[in-house]
């Protein structure tokens, strides 16, 4: 595997993380949690004048959110907003774990952690925003976009090269694969075919 190209912090004002702390971070995961608007979108919301509220995915985002299911790896989404448009691309990729109007994302949280029966550390939060920085703090793989503030950043051991809504939960989804030992045989499954 190539070299960590994201920016690693941790823990407000300590050292970077390393690349060996992140890859065995990320060897462990078995569960990536989601924010909506900042993350998996760009955090612009359309509204029309039916009412209708419109939000613009990245469709790679999308495919890595799929191999990681397909690699047996769960995903869910944990947003403070309520939005059809979010069941919608959540039923496409398959995430069937969706918590939505969350105004406290630690409850949650521990439901989908218990849920599933994880400890922290099996669990990666990719957030955006202060409303994040709670699941930030209890993650084992605490992951900001490139565009959330640095208030947020600092409470994150990955800070994406992309920006939310622009490729950064792929990143997050490629390093897990890789971590995990998949990456190879993803590619050569699509070389074969």
């Amino acid at each position: 595997m190539g070299p960590i190209d994201s920016t690693s912090r941790h823990d407000s004002g300590t050292q970077p993380a390393t690349a060996d702390v992140i890859l065995e971070a990320a060897g462990k995961i078995k569960l990536l949690i989601l924010d909506v608007d900042g993350v998996l979108t760009d955090g612009g919301i359309i509204l029309d004048n039916e009412g209708n509220e419109l939000k613009s995915f990245h469709v790679r985002d999308g495919h890595g959110i799929k191999l990681l299911i397909r690699k047996g790896v769960d995903v869910a989404i944990i947003t403070g907003r309520h939005s059809r448009v979010v069941e919608r691309r959540a039923h496409e990729l398959g995430v069937k774990e969706i918590h939505q109007k969350c105004f406290n994302k630690v409850i949650a949280y521990e439901e989908i952690k218990g849920k599933f029966a994880l400890q922290d550390e099996e669990i990666a939060y990719i957030g955006d925003d202060v409303v994040d920085i709670p699941l930030l703090r209890r993650v084992g793989l605490p992951v900001t976009v490139a565009d959330a503030s640095e208030d947020v950043r600092a409470f994150s051991m990955i800070v994406t090269k992309n920006r939310g809504g622009r490729g950064a939960v792929r990143e997050i989804t490629d390093l897990i694969l890789k971590a995990k030992g998949f990456w190879e045989g993803i590619i050569n499954d699509y070389i074969k075919t």
